[in-house]
């Protein structure tokens, strides 16, 4: 019996069995973790999104037309902001050199009236206007000492950033009573919140001095709760197991 298993180990073709059991087992291997990376990603990265924060509004801003009191094109703005935070289990030191927001997709009623702002640099009352050189396709905030919208400044050890996704010329309204809440707007031209959903999708890349880059899409729906009733509407979202980052730059 040893001679023959002696003798079976020497042939030809017991080795290449063995070899392609081998080389089964490392794409097996290999398989299970790539698939493993797929679901996961990263698991502990030296900054984490941590919290997106909506906030949904409605706002008529004024045609320029005489024939009535009041006659405005009604908005629909959603303000989203995005929350960066140092990962304290990360045992080394990282420094975000920019955090950039692109590759928008967008499936609405009306998709070509919808438009995405950055923050106002101008303006000192609001972090949004709704001035065309304010649209944008992308955004980048640049690593800094700290936070500033306004310019477009993320804090390097973690901060916050922000854009407006805005849903304009929803309807017009015109009036000649005496005030106007603009929170009722949407209400009183008797537009439906169903009509205004939004399924919003960007990737979000944290790119680091040290030349690390980490990148995840994120999906969310407008605008948050029902807009139309209630005027104003917010929600924070920290489930965010959905919003898988890998790293696409070592």
């Amino acid at each position: 019996m040893l001679d023959k298993l002696k003798h079976l180990t020497k042939m030809k073709s017991f080795h290449i069995c063995m070899l392609i059991v081998i080389i089964t087992i490392i794409l097996f291997v290999v398989g299970v973790l790539v698939l493993r990376y797929s679901v996961e990603g990263e698991t502990n990265m030296p900054f984490e999104l941590s919290k997106i924060t909506i906030i949904s509004s409605q706002e008529g801003i004024d045609d320029g037309q005489t024939d009535t009191k009041w006659s405005f094109d009604v908005h629909q703005a959603n303000d989203i902001y995005l929350y960066i935070d140092k990962n304290n289990a990360y045992n080394k030191t990282e420094v975000i050199k920019s955090v950039n927001i692109d590759n928008f997709n967008i499936e609405a009623n009306n998709k070509d009236n919808i438009k995405l702002y950055k923050p106002d640099a101008q303006e000192e009352k609001v972090i949004f206007k709704y001035k065309d050189e304010d649209i944008v396709q992308s955004l980048e905030y640049v690593g800094d000492t700290e936070s500033d919208l306004k310019n477009l400044k993320v804090a390097n050890q973690g901060g916050i950033i922000a854009f407006r996704c805005s849903n304009n010329n929803v309807t017009k309204y015109k009036s000649d009573e005496e005030e106007i809440n603009h929170s009722e707007l949407l209400k009183k031209a008797n537009i439906d919140n169903e009509s205004l959903k939004i399924k919003l999708s960007f990737n979000l890349t944290i790119k680091l001095e040290s030349g690390k880059e980490y990148q995840a899409e994120v999906n969310i729906e407008l605008p948050t709760g029902n807009v139309v009733e209630n005027g104003n509407t917010s929600t924070e979202i920290t489930d965010l197991k959905d919003i898988v980052f890998k790293r696409i730059r070592n």
